[in-house]
């Protein structure tokens, strides 16, 4: 034991401060791959090559957009284009309260609106979540299950998950909607108490991701209710799920003072 304690201090000292403090401004790896950058000026007259290669059809030209909703972050697009008109940066800034908001362009960034004075009053202080995989690979719940460790913290902006819905105040939705899922997401969110949020987190919630469009999928739950945010990834990083949120509930960025 004497020998032990000596050695987990230093460990510990080594390791530095592990919780995300200043969620604005976090610090990622370079490494990460997150928002791209476009810059249509390199884009040669009639290349489409980012389009065709794009295994989501999350690309368009004229103007060359990314759907980011239905981006899946693979490389594909920046290993193809030979100008180099797409990139990847390490923002984790993506979070968007529609799914028109998601469509990234040169001229147009991607942010979350925020929330109305109603929503802020109910749920600015406290909002307890229902997280329900409706036929994910399980990348996205790793994500949201890190929001409780003790780099990222939820619970510290009064932001849990509970274990029933009739305890939240609105689910995260993860996974593409399968159609075994489908009456289980249906009877959840009925199961939540109104006024309620719906959040999508990932690219398989927002457009079904690499599996859209599949005969195996009921998806008519989105168009059905509303939703409120939307995390774009392939997995989601937690601090974009953490930023958009905090955002959207202006806890950040955002002055009380301006409510509308």
């Amino acid at each position: 034991m004497k020998l032990w304690q000596p050695r987990a201090l230093k460990v510990r000292r080594a390791e530095g401060q592990p919780v995300v403090t200043d969620i604005a401004a976090a610090a990622t790896p370079a490494r990460f791959r997150g928002k791209p950058a476009i810059d249509s000026s390199r884009c040669p007259d009639g290349c489409v090559v980012c389009v065709e290669v794009c295994p989501t059809a999350a690309i368009s030209a004229n103007p060359l957009t990314i759907d980011l909703g239905a981006c899946v972050f693979c490389p594909l697009c920046v290993e193809a284009c030979p100008e180099g008109a797409i990139t990847y940066t390490n923002n984790y800034k993506m979070a968007a309260t529609s799914r028109e908001g998601l469509l990234l362009r040169e001229d147009r960034d991607v942010a979350p609106d925020a929330c109305s004075r109603e929503i802020h009053r109910l749920f600015g202080r406290s909002l307890k979540l229902r997280s329900v995989s409706a036929g994910g690979c399980n990348g996205c719940e790793l994500e949201l299950n890190a929001l409780g460790n003790v780099n990222f913290d939820m619970g510290r902006f009064g932001i849990e998950f509970v274990a029933s819905p009739r305890h939240a105040d609105g689910i995260v939705l993860s996974g593409t909607i399968t159609r075994g899922m489908a009456h289980a997401l249906e009877a959840t969110y009925e199961a939540v108490p109104g006024p309620k949020l719906l959040i999508l987190f990932g690219a398989c919630a927002v457009s079904g991701g690499i599996f859209q469009g599949s005969d195996q999928l009921a998806r008519e739950f989105i168009q059905k209710h509303k939703v409120d945010l939307y995390i774009p990834g392939c997995p989601p990083h937690p601090l974009t799920f953490l930023h958009g949120l905090l955002t959207y509930l202006r806890k950040i960025e955002r002055p009380v003072e301006s409510l509308r």
